[in-house]
């Protein structure tokens, strides 16, 4: 079952569960659609090179018994760090 993290790791934007915004990986790095363009080289994850792809929605019934989660990650990339 996928986390459903809470926000981007570049900016810390929220994406919460049924945004349209959030792109994953296949490790659940999870990144806004905004980043992903502008700061994110080719469409790919920076942390494993794997394929970005629009995260799924949850049914919101689903949601009350498999809650989203609620750890919040930042990347050290310096695109997302400004340095």
């Amino acid at each position: 079952m996928l986390e459903l993290r809470p926000n981007c790791e570049c900016c810390g934007r929220d994406l919460p569960p049924a945004s349209r915004d959030a792109l994953i990986c296949s490790f659940e790095c999870t990144w806004c659609r905004d980043c992903a363009a502008t700061r994110l080289p080719g469409g790919v994850c920076p942390n494993c090179g794997g394929e970005l792809v629009a995260r799924p929605i949850r049914p919101a019934a689903k949601l009350e018994k498999f809650p989203a989660g609620t750890a919040r990650k930042r990347s050290s990339l310096p695109a997302c760090t400004g340095a």
